[in-house]
């Protein structure tokens, strides 16, 4: 059973809103939205482009901080800490996957993962895996010292998604991570990181306005206008 909003969790949003701008150029991007995640769970936000989808997983990846309420990481405050330590707590364990690779262009494949493997350690985590071993998980330890700009686009996003387990991440935050890909190629992206959840177990948040991607997950969280919009519940 997934736990009700502010009942524990991996993490959690209680009664959070988001608004871009001031006085009548105020823009609401999120609206009293209530949501907990899993240890494990997989889950996607769906909804148009502009629903708020982007907007929650920054929030929840301590990346904005609401206008109101709270965002809470394994129990302890998220949002109310200040960007320094909300970095720290970003480096035990939530990583992003984005809509597009945006890979350090002037390093190799190798030297994208191991740089973030290096921060990781920086900040304390333990018992890394080598980057050459997380190209080979993705199936490109060939392309090891390829430059971002001699990927296609599915090997640059593969390499995206080594760089975040290089932080081995307990959540894993996915942006439109197919969005910039074909049908099949996406299609082999999204196996992938089911393979890698399997196993490495780590909780997936992924938002998509695609049906057929949110399928794929154990539950799917609409969002409409900043606003929850139901859940749907596939297993």
């Amino acid at each position: 059973m997934n736990p009700r909003p502010g009942a524990g969790g991996l993490a959690a949003c209680r009664s959070v809103s988001v608004t871009h701008g001031r006085g009548d150029a105020a823009v609401s991007a999120l609206a009293d939205v209530d949501l907990a995640i899993a240890t494990g769970e997989v889950m996607s936000l769906t909804g148009r482009s502009g629903s708020g989808k982007t907007t929650l997983l920054h929030v929840l990846g301590g990346l904005v901080v609401p206008n109101a309420g709270e965002v809470t990481w394994r129990g302890a405050p998220l949002s109310s800490l200040d960007a320094v330590a909300r970095g720290r707590a970003r480096a035990t364990g939530i990583a992003f996957v984005f809509q597009g690779a945006n890979l350090l262009p002037t390093f190799t494949a190798y030297e994208n993962v191991a740089f973030a493997a290096h921060a990781s350690q920086s900040n304390g985590s333990t018992d890394q895996p080598q980057p050459l071993e997380l190209l080979e998980l993705v199936g490109l330890s060939a392309k090891a010292e390829a430059l971002p700009s001699e990927l296609s686009g599915g090997e640059a996003q593969r390499v995206a998604i080594a760089r975040a387990l290089a932080q081995r991440p307990a959540l894993l935050l996915c942006d439109e991570p197919t969005g910039h890909l074909d049908t099949d190629t996406g299609a082999r992206v999204l196996d992938l990181i089911d393979a890698l959840h399997g196993e490495f177990g780590f909780a997936q948040v992924t938002a998509t306005h695609d049906a057929d991607v949110a399928a794929r997950f154990d539950r799917a969280v609409g969002l409409a206008d900043g606003k929850l919009a139901g859940t749907e519940q596939f297993t």
